[in-house]
């Protein structure tokens, strides 16, 4: 079954690529016309690698990988955060900071500088030990580490894969891949490189809902692939635990199952009362066509006999 429909697709805009005369001659097999100087992107193309990131997606994550969200165009910054805050991801939708995945070292330090910042009191001078000068510069230290390192505080090591909206923008994140071999999902544009790419998507990167749609997917192929690595275990192996957002996201599906299942099963206990109710009203009218006729005589009141007439009083006798 298909992850997302064509339907889908044409709503969000995915076919539109870019003017004919910026096209990376490289995407020629996934063009399927030109109109009014603009390339259409082929659908049923976009379906098939659809599914195959889907799926690489799905079972990296089963085996407990993680994907890094990266989109730092106006376009993706909400899409980014919200579905990679979704199911716990980390996301880069600020700025790429050169080295991130190279120099991790030294980008792991910046991020342990951020948790210390973070356990200072700001409001209180006295139990922090700081002048107000000093806290204010420290504030602001953090607020930028936040800025650009928030998304990945909790990043450990380089991640599995990585998600990238806009290929030609985010150049630096591809080129960090390719040298430490990392996969790369992405949306291939009509002017993007496909070479650059391990799972390239041919789509639209520059409309809000087209990346918005392509990014929810990604992220829903994350979330099964969460389930699924935290589904009972083979016999003496033990569950990795599930985290607070896992938990909720797991319920959420158990509740959703229950609700079908009780609208269901509501629905063919109506069906069977509607049955019933037609099969008794035909019924009486049967049994009132086979009534015998003595019946209808029996029912019919008995004639009333005429009254007596009384005697007529007698005249006294004149005398």
């Amino acid at each position: 079954m298909a992850v997302v429909t064509i339907r889908q697709l044409l709503d969000s805009g995915v076919h539109f690529g870019h003017q004919t005369r910026r096209w990376n001659p490289k995407v020629k097999r996934f063009v399927l016309a030109e109109r009014s100087g603009i390339h259409i992107i082929d659908l049923q193309q976009s379906l098939q690698h659809i599914d195959n990131a889907y799926e690489f997606v799905k079972e990296t994550v089963a085996h407990g990988g993680t994907v890094l969200f990266v989109g730092t165009k106006k376009q993706a910054q909400e899409a980014i955060l919200e579905q990679a805050t979704r199911v716990g991801q980390p996301y880069v939708n600020q700025r790429w900071l050169g080295g991130l995945l190279t120099n991790f070292n030294t980008v792991g330090k910046r991020l342990a500088r951020m948790k210390e910042l973070e356990e200072l009191d700001f409001e209180d001078t006295t139990k922090s030990g700081f002048t107000k000068k000093e806290l204010l510069i420290k504030k602001r230290e953090l607020d930028k580490l936040h800025k650009s390192l928030g998304g990945i505080r909790n990043l450990t090591k380089t991640p599995s894969a990585i998600w990238v909206v806009d290929t030609k923008k985010e150049h630096l994140a591809i080129q960090e891949a390719q040298k430490l071999g990392i996969p790369v999902i992405g949306i291939l544009d009509t002017n993007c490189d496909p070479d650059e790419m391990t799972y390239p998507i041919p789509g639209n990167d520059d409309a809000i809902r087209s990346v918005g749609l392509l990014t929810r997917v990604i992220a829903d192929a994350v979330a099964e692939g969460l389930i699924q690595r935290h589904q009972k275990p083979a016999e003496g192996e033990s569950a990795e635990p599930l985290a607070e957002w896992e938990r909720e996201l797991l319920e959420a599906g158990a509740e959703a199952a229950v609700e079908a299942a009780v609208v269901e099963a509501v629905a063919e206990v109506v069906a069977e009362e509607v049955v019933a109710e037609a099969a008794a009203e035909k019924k009486p009218a049967a049994k009132k066509a086979a009534a015998p006729k003595a019946d209808a005589a029996e029912k019919k009141p008995a004639a009333k006999k005429p009254a007596a007439k009384k005697p007529a009083a007698k005249k006294p006798a004149a005398e």
